[in-house]
Order: structure tokens, then C-alpha cells, then sequence
């Protein structure tokens, strides 16, 4: 009897909460789809920046990289939403995770798609 009792307080307990379950989820759905949308194509961009020549354009984004990679992306989002506006930039809660998830990614994206060009061979760049 004890059990049939906690079990529709724990039922009445989960449709309370699913209302903003949902809207989470949402949310982070949201989230995760701009985010591949935005960092896929600024790590190719970043990724061919890196292969470059031109050592003026390495060098800025190798300590972009090597700072988005070597720093937690909970921390990217508190210096964006918190650290900003000490500077007079104020970013809303929104646009600010998704600058800072953007640009992690990209970095990490930047970095597969590097060592993807960079482990071509010589010969098959002149092959195609």
C-alpha cells in the first residue's frame, strides 16, 4: 500500500517537472545545432589559417587555439558574460554561450581538420 502511494507522488512529482524539462531541452537542442552551425565552418577557416605561410596569421591563431583548448569552457562563458562588461561589453545570457561554445569548438574543430590537411601527402596534393 506504502508503495502504490509513493509511486503516484513520485508520477505527480515528474509531471510537475516536465514542463521545464522540456523547455531545457529545448534550449540545449538549440544551443548544440547553432553551435555546429557557426564552429564547423570558422574551424575550417581557423584550421586553414593554421596551415598557412604566412607566419603573421599562425602565430595569432595558434594562441587563439592554445587558449581555447587550455582553458575550461565554463570559465569562457563567466569571463564573456561577467568579464565583458568590466570593459563596457555587455553580452545577454543567450549570445554569450553561444560565443563562447562557438569559439571553443571551433579551436577543436580547427585542430581535427588541421591534422586532417596536414596528414595528406605531398604526392596526393599533386595527384588531384
Amino acid at each position: 500500500m506504502f508503495d502504490t502511494i509513493l509511486n503516484i507522488f513520485q508520477v505527480n512529482y515528474v509531471y510537475t517537472l516536465l514542463p521545464a524539462m522540456l523547455a531545457g531541452l529545448t534550449g540545449t537542442l538549440k544551443i548544440f545545432f547553432l553551435t555546429l552551425l557557426f564552429s564547423l565552418p570558422l574551424g575550417v577557416l581557423v584550421a586553414a589559417g593554421r596551415v598557412s605561410k604566412i607566419k603573421l596569421l599562425v602565430t595569432p591563431i595558434q594562441f587563439y587555439i592554445w587558449v581555447m583548448r587550455g582553458t575550461p569552457l565554463l570559465l569562457q562563458i563567466i569571463f564573456i558574460f561577467f568579464g565583458l562588461p568590466v570593459i563596457g561589453i555587455v553580452v545577454d545570457r543567450f549570445p554569450a554561450i553561444m560565443i563562447a561554445f562557438v569559439f571553443n569548438y571551433a579551436a577543436y574543430f580547427a585542430e581535427i581538420f588541421r591534422g586532417g590537411i596536414e596528414s595528406i601527402d605531398k604526392g596526393q596534393y599533386d595527384a588531384a
